[in-house]
C-alpha cells in the first residue's frame, strides 16, 4: 500500500504472544489506513499498515483467503494480525509487530470515503477514495458488500 522508495532493508517483529516472528524485506517506513468493508471486518475499524517486498515468517502462522486476489495471515495461538498479501504484490503488515516502526508517519488512507464516524485521521495526507482505489487497481472489486 504504501510507496517503497523510502525504506529499511529488514525490521523484525513478532506477534502479541511471541510464537511468530516476522522479518520484512525492503519495508516502507510510512503507515497506510484502509478502510474498505473487508479491513473494518477484520480488525473493527482500519487496517494500519506498512509495505515490504518480501515476508520470513516461524511459528504458527494461519492464512485465510479472504477474497479471489488476498490472503491474510495471523496468529493461530493469539490471533494477532501479521499481513494482508494480494497474489503478486507486495505484503502489508501490521506496523504494531515491529518496535522499530513506532514513529511511523502516516502517508495515506485508502478508501477514505468509507471510513467509520469514529475513525478520523488528521494530517496532510491522501484521502484515496473507494472509487480511485478500485480504478487504479482493476483486480479489486467494488468492496461496499
Amino acid at each position: 500500500m504504501a510507496d517503497l522508495t523510502n525504506t529499511a532493508k529488514t525490521l523484525t517483529g513478532q506477534c502479541l504472544c511471541g510464537a511468530v516472528t516476522v522479518t520484512a524485506h525492503w519495508v516502507s517506513r510510512g503507515a497506510s489506513a484502509c478502510h474498505c468493508r473487508m479491513c473494518q471486518r477484520w480488525s473493527g475499524s482500519a487496517v494500519w499498515c506498512i509495505s515490504a517486498k518480501a515476508v520470513d515468517a516461524s511459528g504458527p502462522v494461519a492464512t485465510y483467503r479472504s477474497s479471489a486476489f488476498a490472503e491474510r495471515a495471523f496468529c493461530s495461538v493469539c490471533g494477532s494480525h501479521l499481513w494482508i498479501h494480494d497474489d503478486g504484490g507486495d505484503y502489508d503488515l501490521s506496523p504494531g509487530l515491529f518496535d522499530d516502526l513506532t514513529d511511523a508517519p502516516l502517508v495515506r488512507e485508502v478508501y477514505a470515503d468509507r471510513a467509520m464516524a469514529c475513525v478520523t485521521l488528521s494530517g496532510d495526507h491522501p484521502r484515496i477514495t473507494a472509487e480511485d482505489y478500485e480504478n487504479a487497481h482493476k483486480s479489486v472489486p467494488d468492496h461496499r458488500a
